[in-house]
């Protein structure tokens, strides 16, 4: 199986070098030719829209697992809420900050800056990360570089949504051309995620790139969504949701119960995995389709079902309202939500030294740099396009023949060593490494416990565990695809502290074969 994993990383390697060098070369008349003012009003209203939908989604974010939020609910909009959540709510902006360290990376070091680049711009960036995200960071600190970082077998959430909120980057750099939108995100979605994580972002790259050049909003989901292969499970979960769309055009909500009954099973992340907690790229993805196609084109109703769906409920109205405001265009986003935007506009996200108004010339930048090396040209005013025909990727699965079967609780402090059974295939162990006390002073929390993980008495690895928040191992242990059958699992804590404990919360188990039912 290693052999596989690392076969499957040099193939991944191989596809996404130099992917602005590579263009697809289009029919000659696939052309589209627009001035530099309104490609430069696209991408700011794709920014703009992205900020917009994520205030608006805040306060509800991860609030409504599994539900929706009722019509009758008040979500708030007023002037100078964006200014205000952005200086005192920061931390909110995880999906446009995210999407900055890699357009800096653009700006310093050129397009043809490497994937190492930007996994070491991310990985060493002071903001706290979660689940993909944080996995990926910790591989990259300790010497796993991408796409092996964002692997499933390194990284239980390579599944999740992390790559599908930060890629929004790569269809403002690539009007136009949804495949080089993809190639764009294929090294970077990698450091974090993989299989349907990363569909996610190429899908969502693809759809803000064929903004540029649709007013068609069922058009640029549908065409998006070729550059997803038909096998692979998202392209099948999007698919459902534009089917019912035809099938319930005046219904959201019907769809909405469709995508749970069928798409709501969470297998890989363990945090939601038995739980109504599910950050899967495919369903909040199929929330940002439910909120572009039952809106129409309308910003106000694309917003509310967005957000409504719950789950993600701020970085998919983000995606969606960016999505959007690429469609329109800055200039057509309505008034209602751009009341307050113009003074949020110079205030620099925290972690960065780029603002919105930063990231628009930027953006522009980068697009027409983009536009030149892919066959477009440049002519006073004038940009012409060479507009491309979507193309299906490579297909990547991951999780493929697990299925979790019991999650069974730990609750002890790790003192010198535990040890359990199993029965099944493969195995993850949640928990955290912290001190003891609140009270533990900043230098004291940063303390590193060292752990060794035998499996069927063989040793499998030896980890680092900080207690520090920003460079925590997100799960404790994990190992996939043993032999079907009975397996002891043993952890033995090499450096104990009398100030610091590894606390073990619970064992999620994984069998060949799904629960069934006896209903």
């Amino acid at each position: 199986m290693k052999k596989l994993l690392v076969i499957e990383c040099i193939l991944a390697v191989l596809m996404a070098v130099n992917p602005f060098n590579q263009p697809d070369k289009p029919s000659p008349t696939a052309q589209k030719t627009m001035t530099k003012q309104a490609i430069q009003n696209k991408i700011k209203g794709g920014w703009a829209g992205q900020l917009i939908g994520c205030t608006f989604g805040g306060p509800t974010e991860f609030q409504y697992n599994g539900t929706m939020l009722n019509d009758y609910q008040p979500i708030p909009w007023y002037d100078g809420y964006m200014k205000h959540t952005m200086l005192n709510n920061p931390g909110l902006y995880d999906d446009i900050y995210m999407d900055l360290t890699f357009v800096d990376v653009f700006e310093k070091k050129g397009l043809d800056a490497s994937v190492d680049e930007h996994a070491n711009a991310y990985a060493t960036a002071g903001y706290g990360l979660w689940h993909a995200n944080q996995a990926g960071r910790y591989n990259i600190l300790h010497g796993l570089k991408a796409p092996e970082s964002g692997h499933w077998l390194n990284n239980p959430h390579a599944d999740d949504i992390d790559f599908q909120i930060e890629a929004d980057f790569s269809g403002l750099m690539a009007p136009g051309m949804p495949n080089t939108a993809v190639q764009i995100g294929d090294p970077i979605g990698h450091i974090m995620n993989y299989g349907d994580g990363w569909y996610g972002g190429a899908y969502v790259g693809a759809m803000y790139s064929l903004a540029f050049v649709s007013s068609d909003i069922n058009y640029i989901v549908s065409e998006a969504l070729k550059t997803i292969p038909a096998q692979s499970t998202f392209h099948q979960c999007i698919a459902d949701v534009i089917k019912w769309h035809a099938q319930y055009p005046g219904d959201w909500k019907r769809n909405w119960f469709e995508i749970q009954k069928k798409w709501s099973d969470e297998v890989g992340c363990p945090e939601g995995v038995f739980h109504p907690l599910d950050i899967d790229a495919k369903i909040n993805a199929a929330y940002i389709v439910l909120g572009l196609l039952y809106g129409g084109g309308d910003f106000t109703k694309t917003m509310e079902i967005s957000t409504r769906a719950g789950q993600d409920s701020d970085c998919n109205p983000a995606s969606a309202g960016g999505i959007l405001g690429t469609m329109l265009g800055y200039d057509a986003i309505p008034a209602y939500w751009k009341q307050g935007l113009a003074e949020a506009e110079d205030i620099d996200f925290k972690y960065t030294n780029m603002s919105l108004n930063d990231v628009y010339a930027m953006g522009m930048k980068h697009a027409l740099q983009v536009i030149t090396r892919n066959g477009g040209t440049i002519a006073g005013d004038q940009v012409t396009i060479a507009v491309q025909t979507p193309k299906a990727v490579r297909l990547e699965q991951a999780f493929t023949g697990h299925y979790p079967v019991r999650v069974l609780p730990v609750r002890k402090n790790l003192d010198t060593e535990y040890s359990t059974e199993f029965d099944g295939i493969g195995f993850v162990i949640r928990g955290e490494a912290k001190p003891k006390s609140r009270t533990t002073s900043t230098d004291e929390r940063s303390f590193i416990a060292n752990a060794e993980l035998y499996v069927d008495e063989k040793k499998i690895e030896t980890v680092q565990l900080p207690t520090d928040f920003t460079h925590r191992r997100y799960d404790l242990f994990w190992k996939y695809q043993l032999p079907k059958g009975r397996h002891t699992i043993r952890i033995k804590l090499l450096n104990p502290d009398p100030e610091h404990l590894v606390y073990l919360s619970d064992l999620l188990v994984y069998s060949d074969q799904p629960v069934k039912s006896k209903l």
